[in-house]
């Protein structure tokens, strides 16, 4: 059996290339990934993980990753919790949607605390640890949309309205909160 062909070309009645096998003219559709994760609360302090693993190796993030198909976006925010924390989590409730156009991402960040007390490093964290929101060390935070989220929840928690945030106004996640653009390769 031979591997299917595609070309790039425009389907009839759509704007955009896509990938379409030459054969049967099925279409390819590439579409964006949906990141889950948690701005986890537990004894007056939010847990952060130390990441083990690129882009932003040795920053630190909130327990989040990739949905799996089949799986709910709460599913999959409690199991970024284990896989990341070693943590069981409580959902509380969706805190912010988040666009990253740049890297075709959409973010799906809760609310929530832990359900046990235990948490350590997972094989993708470095260390893991609960941090006052004073004392987090900003200038090391991975990502743009982990200061949005954090920033967020600390909206939450003083008395926001339970609707989720969204981007700060004009952010696209290109800029980090102290002015360096990030490349098409990371967060």
């Amino acid at each position: 059996m031979t591997e299917p062909s595609f070309t790039h070309r425009t389907p009839e009645g759509d704007d955009v290339a896509r990938r379409i096998c030459d054969t049967c003219g099925f279409v390819a559709y590439e579409n964006p990934k949906i990141v889950v994760g948690s701005v986890v609360h537990h004894g007056g302090g939010i847990l952060l993980c130390r990441r083990a693993i690129e882009p932003r190796r040795g920053f630190w993030t909130i327990p989040a990753g990739y949905l799996e198909l089949n799986e709910t976006p709460e599913e999959g925010a409690r199991r970024e919790a284990r896989e990341e924390a070693n943590a069981a989590l409580r959902i509380d409730r969706l805190l912010s949607v988040y666009s990253v156009p740049r890297i075709s991402q959409v973010q799906l960040i809760y609310r929530a605390s832990l359900a046990e007390s235990g948490f350590s490093a997972g094989p993708e964290s470095l260390d893991v640890a609960l941090f006052a929101f004073e004392d987090i060390p900003w200038d090391e935070i991975a990502f743009p949309s982990v200061h949005w989220a954090l920033n967020h929840d600390r909206e939450a928690e003083a008395g926001a309205p339970p609707v989720p945030f969204a981007n700060p106004q004009g952010a696209t996640g290109n800029m980090m909160p102290d002015g360096r653009r990030l490349g098409h390769g990371e967060f």
